[in-house]
């Protein structure tokens, strides 16, 4: 079912009726006047015949592209002639032909490339990233968008990609190699020594701050027969010793127990790579971890968290992120500008992605000419159209009403010369 056109600017579309109703006004006073000139010049010689000969010749010139013309977008005087009101009835031809034309001239791989390399999109990007008034316009409306989004994003959401996507696709992969690998590179770069220097001094901190504490541990375990001073001098011994030897581990980085802890870690590494006891062991964790109703209570938690923390500080003109996102335009665009090499690869970049874009959805562009040509009205169409060439084509009804004329003088002349 054909649709109406989308209406246009009504002034636009004013003025050029007028354009278009002056230049038909221009052709017609031309075909009068020559038809005045062969009613004047009638059966009259010499140069006047020469005069008449034109203005019959400009009267056929000018009926004949009117004819040419007016057939375009209807049929002349209303009569149905054949292969008249040429829009209305081929629409759809002259849409897949706009379609094709536009396909096999414009959205060709080396024009495309040609145009995007020859814009300099980065370098455009990152002059207009320098002016500091245009990167905190970027940074500001992006903290919008990305409010919006996260707003946008639901409890149940989370709650269905873990249990839908992320929990079965845990599942689905093996963790023992995952953390063996993992393991085996964190001690062949000692990674894990930090982490290990970290807890013996937080936990030499905790012993020498909680004496109580300990004592309480303890003696929640001292033997109810033993004398309870005989308890207390044991535990008072046994927390001495801890923090001893907590303190002995702390600040000997060869202490046999950090040698024995790298031993136990690296045994660890490779029987989750290479022992298929331990890797089973590991799945099993892996699989009740994952049935833990806290694991999706926990996921939802860290996630109300980090969207607090983040519209928090997007919202916030002064917030770390904002700041943080306006230091990294404004370093970003003055690194496009003096890095030339950056430059001219984000540049092929750009014309990868659009002849990549042109490639896979050219066809689906084009189409949509072809598909909109097919929903509009033949004869709204058509008078559109003419609104928008009409006027240039009057040329055409004007230079057939000269050229004719001039055709016809000389035809006239041969015909004196021969007769």
């Amino acid at each position: 079912m054909s649709a109406p056109l989308v209406a246009g600017d009504p002034s636009s579309d004013a003025i050029r009726r007028s354009a278009l109703r002056r230049m038909r006004t221009v052709a017609v006073s031309l075909l009068l006047l020559a038809a005045a000139v062969y009613v004047a010049t009638h059966g009259q010689d010499g140069f006047w015949g020469f005069v008449n000969a034109g203005a019959e010749a400009s009267m056929v010139g000018a009926i004949a592209d009117w004819f040419a013309v007016t057939a375009l977008f209807k049929h002349p005087l209303g009569l149905p002639i054949p292969h008249t009101a040429l829009v209305p009835k081929r629409k759809d031809d002259l849409g897949k032909g706009l379609e094709q034309f536009v396909g096999e001239n414009f959205l060709q791989e080396d024009i495309i490339r040609e145009r995007v390399l020859g814009v300099g999109i980065a370098e455009r990007v990152g002059t207009w990233l320098a002016v500091p008034a245009n990167a905190e316009r970027v940074v500001t409306e992006g903290s919008e968008i990305a409010a919006v989004a996260l707003g946008k994003v639901r409890d149940d959401h989370i709650e269905a990609l873990v249990t839908e996507a992320l929990v079965p696709r845990f599942r689905e992969e093996p963790i023992a190699p995952l953390l063996g690998g993992l393991l085996s590179e964190a001690l062949h770069d000692d990674l894990h020594h930090g982490l290990v220097d970290l807890v013996l001094e937080e936990l030499h901190g905790w012993l020498i701050a909680n004496p109580d504490t300990v004592h309480e541990v303890l003696g929640e375990r001292a033997p109810w027969w033993a004398p309870d001073r005989l308890n207390e001098f044991v535990i008072d011994r046994a927390h001495v010793e801890m923090v001893r030897w907590i303190g002995e581990i702390r600040s000997n980085p060869e202490h046999r127990a950090r040698r024995a802890l790298d031993s136990m870690l690296g045994q660890l590494s490779e029987d989750l790579l290479t022992n298929a006891a331990t890797q089973e062991r590991a799945e099993r964790l892996k699989d009740r971890v994952l049935d833990h109703p806290a694991v999706i209570a926990t996921a939802i938690s860290l996630w109300k968290a980090l969207r607090k923390a983040l519209l928090g500080s997007l919202d916030d003109p002064d917030g770390a992120v904002r700041r943080r996102l306006l230091v990294e335009v404004e370093v970003g665009s003055a690194r496009l500008l003096s890095d030339a090499d950056l430059r001219a690869r984000l540049d092929r970049m750009a014309a990868d992605a659009a002849v990549f874009a042109v490639e896979r959805y050219g066809a689906e562009l084009t189409a949509v000419i072809g598909h909109t040509i097919e929903r509009w009205d033949g004869k709204e169409a058509a008078r559109k159209i003419e609104l928008h060439v009409g006027r240039d084509l009057q040329f055409i009804r004007i230079n057939g009403t000269i050229v004719g004329g001039l055709v016809g003088v000389l035809i006239h002349t041969i015909s004196v010369l021969i007769g």
